[in-house]
């Protein structure tokens, strides 16, 4: 179909390398890889990267992982130290060591991605200020984070408190039972968790005034890594 070319099946071959177009209904993807030499896009960024607009699928993965393994643990240590739980507080206490067991490796294996993968750039619309306070704020929470998870650990095993989840694994204790350290370290735990959970709740508002009231995407670049946009 159409008017045929003028030029010899060589000179096709040269305009093609030269990135002209092809007489004929040859889709993209065949013109591409039939121009070699011609300058191609800049690959799109692999959806495990954070070098992007986004936050990569494994980033994402983190972010939501911790997030549910710690609104899981804040109304556990809640209601353990509340009355009207009393009998339940055992199950409770096993529920919450296993799972801060959980977040403390989580936690290590986020800063180690974090360490060797660079977050996305700020959107256009943020300031150089609110983008510092931002990158304050996360070194702020995975402080607390390491922090909160080392305390309740060292809190357990020194006061002699067994972590069954370790127990069921075969894994064992890294500490002896050291009493008074287990005291100081449940001043930090309890202190920790209550400044953390302050820290999260302006984290949280910060995310949804700049998701809903401004529009500028912050919310889109952590959404959980479901559906069709990986």
């Amino acid at each position: 179909m159409g008017v045929r070319s003028r030029c010899p099946p060589s000179a096709r071959g040269g305009a093609l390398r030269r990135g002209r177009p092809a007489n004929g209904p040859l889709p993209a993807l065949v013109r591409s890889l039939l121009q070699p030499d011609q300058p191609r896009p800049a690959m799109s960024t692999p959806p495990n990267s954070d070098a992007a607009a986004r936050y990569g699928v494994v980033s994402r993965l983190f972010h939501w992982l911790t997030a549910l393994l710690i609104f899981l643990m804040i109304p556990a240590g809640i209601a353990m130290t509340s009355e009207g739980f009393d009998e339940i507080s055992d199950t409770i206490f096993v529920f919450h060591k296993g799972t801060g067991t959980v977040l403390l490796v989580l936690v290590v294996l986020r800063l180690g991605w974090r360490f060797t993968h660079s977050p996305p750039s700020p959107p256009p619309g943020m300031t150089a200020l609110q983008a510092r306070l931002a990158d304050w704020t996360h070194t702020f929470l995975y402080l607390l984070l390491l922090v909160m998870t080392v305390s309740g650990y060292v809190r357990v095993v020194g006061d002699g408190f067994p972590i069954e989840l370790l127990d069921w694994l075969g894994i064992p204790t890294l500490l002896p039972e050291m009493p008074e350290l287990a005291q100081r370290m449940s001043v930090v735990h309890k202190f920790t968790a209550y400044l953390f959970t302050a820290t999260i709740a302006a984290h949280i508002a910060a995310a949804i005034h700049h998701g809903i009231s401004k529009g500028d995407g912050i919310l889109g670049r952590m959404w959980p890594p479901i559906g069709g946009d990986r």
